[in-house]
């Protein structure tokens, strides 16, 4: 098994440098830092622009291959450039990494959780009153795009906030500005505050892994070793738990790789509308900027968390099936 994820890990770390570099080559071509600086007012002179996207390391008058070679060797020794304004991009990229990851990992974990036991759930009770309600709400969410999803869960916490007459559900920020109290207010209060961002994306990522484990449940729910433990004696509730549900879960764990891309890609609409100053918010602006240094780093961090992903889906898949590591 160890080989098998050495293996994978390699591949994985080809696939950075392919996707950091086509990133590299896109934000270069897109975005126009020169045109960010001759836009202010007063218009400085052509060599001051020149010598400040130098000291970027952005000047469009060098090859790109130039650029991004001075880009990489600065990475590798840890240090991500400088932003469009001349702050650090370290330091901003350490700044909202924790706001993100706290948001990506909550809303990931629970919606993968739930949607797995709902399509089990939903399978188990096919064409019954609960399937058909789950496959309803699921379409829904799924024909629901995230900015939208998250909008009306804003107005929904409107009205029940003004239905009990208090603030109950925040949803602006991520905690209280001025708060006074002890560690267990503070940490209510950004408890409160991240009870719909979570939502927004865990509930998108619930009805997608609910179809998807209904429709491989369906079909180990046909399966002869599943007849064939029924036969000898098992309940089918034990049957399915004990030889059928892990089989399920095989496929579902290749399809967690792809589906986490699906999530990131969420998480910027959601960090925006609510005002969540992580990564997501962070290359919507770096954009408006033309801030090429930075939008390749935010890229570089949805690339290393789609691959850590699928990492994760490897040591499932290799967990869950024998072939894998004796292959």
């Amino acid at each position: 098994m160890a080989g098998y994820l050495l293996r994978r890990l390699g591949y994985y770390v080809v696939l950075l440098v392919m996707a950091t570099f086509l990133s590299y080559l896109l934000a270069s071509a897109a975005l126009s830092p020169r045109a960010y600086f001759e836009g202010k007012i007063p218009p400085p002179q052509p060599a001051s622009v020149d010598r400040q996207l130098t000291a970027l390391g952005i000047n469009d008058h060098t090859p790109v291959i130039v650029r991004f070679g001075s880009w990489a060797g600065g990475v590798l020794h840890g240090d991500f450039g400088r932003t469009i304004d001349n702050t650090s991009v370290n330091e901003e990229f350490g700044r909202r990494l924790g706001v993100s990851l706290r948001l990506l990992l909550l809303g990931t974990i629970v919606g993968t959780i739930a949607g797995i036991a709902a399509g089990a759930y939903s399978a188990l009770r096919q064409y019954r009153f609960s399937d058909r309600a789950i496959t309803i709400i699921s379409f829904v969410l799924l024909s629901t795009p995230v900015f939208l999803l998250a909008v009306l869960l804003k107005i929904g916490a409107i009205a029940f906030n003004q239905a009990v007459g208090a603030d109950v559900i925040l949803f602006t920020g991520e905690s209280s500005a001025g708060l006074t109290g002890g560690f267990w207010t503070h940490v209510w209060d950004a408890a409160i505050h991240l009870l719909l961002p979570t939502m927004s994306i865990g509930l998108m990522t619930i009805a997608l892994y609910s179809r998807y484990q209904r429709s491989t449940m369906l079909d180990v729910l046909g399966a002869d070793y599943l007849r064939t433990a029924r036969a000898k004696g098992l309940t089918q509730r034990r049957a399915v738990f004990k030889h059928g549900l892990r089989i399920a879960l095989i496929p579902m764990s290749t399809f967690f790789a792809y589906g986490f891309l699906g999530i990131v890609t969420g998480a910027i609409f959601t960090e925006k509308i609510f005002g969540w100053n992580g990564m997501g918010a962070w290359f919507i602006d770096a954009i408006n900027k033309s801030d090429v240094n930075s939008v390749v780093t935010v890229s570089m961090f949805t690339a290393v968390s789609v691959l850590l992903a699928g990492l994760v889906a490897d040591v499932l898949h290799a967990a869950l099936d024998p072939r894998v590591r004796v292959g």
